[in-house]
């Protein structure tokens, strides 16, 4: 904001405040301990075990690890690659045209492309040193071991999200019961003052779920669970039923029996969310409301049979909706 003042110009600036997240705290410690070691140890370029720290440390455990093998062998097969092709080309600046010509293809073939950037450190090393000897490349491995071995043990701890796991799931089942409660409302009483602003949120929920619970399966290497993705994925699917039914509802424009009978099954619905013991009963309820719509005399008007027919739609969506419980 510009503020302007007798005989000068004051610029009031509004920094935004700043805030460390652990993944940053876990970088710069990483990054702090790999130079450390490698300068103790005395190696040459001692510095770059510190950058493939700081590439090497990801999101997850699984994503680290992926990380840091491609970045192994990408530097490897660089620091080779590259002191063949000096050798015959010479320590040019040219001679960066062919090798990067030839390795990244190489890498992208390998499935390594993670690893280039890395691994053009590494060949920058051989380009300075000049002299592709037993020392020089025993000195590379170091710095490479260090700095992905480093990366490696920092990532290997990991916060629990399962508080934050747990929140998602009873928002995401709030929202369930609330947009169950409201179609519930409107089959039994004619309700229509409901805006439809939860299904927005559950649909925004669930996204934000579903990445956490990923998260939370990619830490997971040893003890593989993916509990929280499979729980996500079912509420993902009840979330594309309900959004395929709500048309249908709103087709049914006067009250009937009918709709009464399946707007309370949509309560009883919403209190057993993810009960599977119950999945059996609620079969049977749906079954027997169905029985008794087969009973009921054929629809005399447009209007029932249009109303009837979206009831029916409904009701196969429900017997959907509990096979996802």
């Amino acid at each position: 904001m510009l503020d302007i003042k007798p005989g000068f110009i004051r610029l009031k600036l509004k920094v935004p405040p700043v805030s460390i997240g652990f993944r940053t705290a876990k970088t710069a410690v990483g990054v702090s301990i790999s130079v450390l070691v490698s300068q103790l140890l005395q190696l040459q370029y001692f510095s770059s075990a510190g950058i493939l720290t700081l590439l090497c440390i990801q999101k997850s455990r699984k994503q680290s690890i992926k990380a840091a093998v491609s970045r192994f062998f990408a530097c490897f097969i660089g620091m080779f690659f590259s002191s063949a092709v000096f050798w015959i080309f010479g320590f040019f600046p040219y001679s960066f045209l062919v090798l990067l010509l030839l390795f990244i293809p190489l890498c992208v073939r390998l499935r390594i492309q993670e690893g280039i950037a890395s691994s053009s450190v590494i060949v920058m090393h051989v380009y300075m040193h000049k002299k592709p000897e037993l020392s020089f490349f025993v000195n590379e491995f170091f710095v490479i071991a260090i700095g992905l071995g480093v990366a490696l043990v920092i990532n290997a701890y990991m916060p629990s999200i399962d508080k934050q796991l747990n929140q998602c799931k009873a928002e995401v089942d709030r929202l369930l019961r609330t947009i169950l409660h409201e179609i519930a409302a409107y089959l039994k009483d004619g309700n229509t003052q409901w805006d439809g602003k939860e299904l927005l949120q559950l649909s925004d929920a669930l996204t934000k779920s579903k990445s956490l619970a990923l998260l939370d399966a990619e830490n997971s290497i040893l003890f593989k669970s993916d509990s929280y993705f499979d729980y996500f994925e079912k509420k993902k699917q009840q979330y594309d039923i309900l959004d395929r039914m709500l048309p249908n509802v709103s087709r049914i424009t006067v009250q009937m029996e009918q709709g009464e009978r399946i707007g309370e099954f949509l309560l009883l619905l919403s209190a057993y969310l993810s009960s599977q013991d119950h999945k059996n009963s609620l079969y049977e309820e749906l079954r027997k409301i169905r029985e008794y719509h087969k009973l009921l005399p054929m629809p005399q008007t447009r209007t029932e049979f249009e109303n009837r027919a979206s009831l029916f739609v409904v009701a196969n969506e429900l017997e959907l909706y509990i096979k996802s419980i």
